[in-house]
């Protein structure tokens, strides 16, 4: 005869030390690796990485105990599982940490850039460590205590599991002071220790930004009357291209081997060749350039919270229009004209997706409405924004091949992720090129300019590293360098010296240079402007 078969219930915290092995064991595979790359374990030495291991299994009791209660550990441990294994597929894939910045990017990204980062492999990471594993903690059932015992087993695995690793390090004092001072970035890839101290950080910046007075600059804003005597009838029209993801050592302008940019080697442009980012994520360095902040002063909290450069045009009086391919502005553009391109209903120039090129369209009806104004355009692209480097460019600029047509870049080849990436490059040059075309036909009329820059660099697998988004003080420089340029107009050539800008093309210049020079090319004096941080002010002929 059969006999049904029951499970016994099993208390909260025998499920907290079941799940917590489970999640050293199977979601930590990026932090013992990255470990094993900066230690040399052997003999003896090996018991530092099993110190390690039993750390990090007691702070994930202690963690998960300390939230613990009939009615949250069983939501608690879901949470965790789900989301860890998602992190664990990321970090393992393309060996990024999930910090504060990945946390916002996370969340501010489109429908379209998720599905590019889909694959087979990530539901399988999803199946088998997070969602199987979710439905057998769901279904265990728990054992009730009274408030006597449940108090007694609070205290007693809270406390514990937190002696006992304060205990271990202790115990190997010597290798966690250079764990803990010297190899910093290791803690990144502590799952999920790390993605839910980040998550914190994000909801408490967040609540902070809540409810804060917008602070106003550059009210003081007004033109340069030296300025406009040269051109007095001839109003300013400036095209800021914000790329995505572009790298300068991938810019035939800047010397590198293959032809990326065969187009803009026609025209008399200014490749700055050490151009640094601001940051290594769209969320944070889109806000962070177009602020009147460095680097080192920026902060997305201040970001919010303080009137940006488009804020200071507009207070001189200069119409502005952003449009949009990429995800959105960032919080740039809420007090001017936005326009979405990411659809065939405002983009004419969609096949698999829409194309940067598309932005360019319906710009003579906007100028011709704004006739007589200066006025400042920004064409935020798609760039190449990964992992699915393929799709960012038409078939026709497939050069170079084969490509990888795969997101999961660590199952292609270097040559076919170069291939692919390089590309999209030369799709970029390409619609550089056409908006240089459509601004020489206002040259007569305005004094036009282009200056594109990318938001932030791209690692294709140097150092087993794929995409951007580490941490600013550990990022390479293939995520911190970034492509920059500028083109100049005949007309906006009597007041600047092209010469001297060209002699700059290999100093040093990073994104804090932005805000200024913006605000040099519409010849604006006000408070807010710092000379300094000008490219073109020693070129200025008045």
């Amino acid at each position: 005869m059969r006999k049904n078969f029951t499970v016994k219930p099993i208390t909260h915290y025998k499920l907290i030390i079941a799940v917590s092995f489970f999640l050293t064991t199977f979601f930590n595979l990026s932090f013992f690796k990255n470990t094993l790359g900066v230690y040399d374990f052997s003999g003896f030495s090996a018991l530092y990485m099993l110190s390690l291991y039993v750390v990090l299994f007691l702070l994930l009791v202690f963690l998960f105990s300390l939230f613990a209660s009939r009615y949250t550990t069983k939501p608690i441990l879901i949470l965790a599982l789900m989301v860890s294994s998602s992190s664990a597929y990321f970090m393992d894939s393309y060996n990024i940490v999930i910090d504060e910045s990945m946390i916002k990017n996370v969340l501010e990204t489109n429908l379209n850039e998720s599905l590019d980062l889909m694959s087979v492999r990530l539901f399988v990471y999803l199946f088998f460590l997070g969602i199987l594993p979710s439905i057998i903690v769901f279904k265990l059932p728990l054992k009730e205590s009274s408030i006597k015992q449940s108090t007694v087993h609070k205290l007693l695995y809270t406390f514990v599991p937190l002696l006992v690793a304060v205990g271990v390090m202790l115990s190997c004092s010597k290798f966690y002071t250079s764990f803990f001072r010297e190899h910093k970035p290791l803690r990144y890839y502590v799952n999920p220790i790390y993605w839910i101290y980040s998550v914190g950080k994000y909801t408490a910046s967040s609540f902070e930004e809540k409810n804060v007075q917008l602070q106003t600059i550059g009210e003081d804003a007004a033109l340069i009357p030296e300025a406009h005597a040269i051109n007095p009838t001839k109003p300013e029209l400036i095209i800021f291209v914000l790329g995505e993801a572009t790298r300068a050592d991938r810019w035939s302008l800047n010397g590198y081997e293959r032809e990326t940019n065969p187009l803009l080697l026609q025209e008399d442009v200014v490749s700055f060749s050490k151009y640094s980012s601001c940051a290594t994520s769209t969320a944070e360095s889109v806000p962070c350039m177009f602020s009147s902040f460095d680097r080192k002063e920026y902060s997305h909290a201040k970001a919010n919270q303080t009137e940006n450069i488009l804020d200071v045009l507009s207070h001189a009086g200069v119409s502005i229009l952003w449009r949009d391919n990429n995800s959105d502005s960032k919080g740039v553009a809420l007090r001017v004209e936005y326009e979405d391109f990411k659809t065939p209903k405002n983009n004419p120039v969609c096949d698999e997706e829409c194309r940067d090129v598309g932005m360019l369209a319906g710009l003579d009806r906007y100028i011709q409405k704004h006739g007589g104004e200066d006025i400042f355009i920004v064409l935020h692209q798609m760039g190449n924004h990964g992992p699915a480097y393929y799709k960012r460019y038409p078939k026709e600029f497939e050069t170079f091949t084969p490509v990888c047509r795969n997101n999961r870049l660590e199952e292609c080849s270097r040559e076919e992720i170069n291939n692919a990436y390089d590309n999209a490059v030369r799709y970029s040059d390409y619609f550089l090129f056409k908006t240089i075309e459509f601004l020489k036909k206002y040259d007569a009329t305005h004094e036009v300019a282009m200056m594109y820059v990318s938001d932030h660099g791209e690692s294709l697998g140097e150092n087993g590293l794929y995409l951007h988004g580490m941490p600013y003080f550990m990022a390479p420089a293939e995520q911190t360098h970034v492509a920059s340029l500028l083109w100049l107009g005949e007309s906006i050539q009597k007041e600047l010296d092209y010469a001297t800008i060209k002699s700059k093309k290999d100093q040093a210049f990073s994104h804090d240079t932005i805000f200024s020079t913006i605000l040099s090319f519409f010849e604006i004096e006000t408070k807010v402007y710092e000379k300094e941080k000008d490219i073109l002010y020693d070129a200025r002929k008045y």
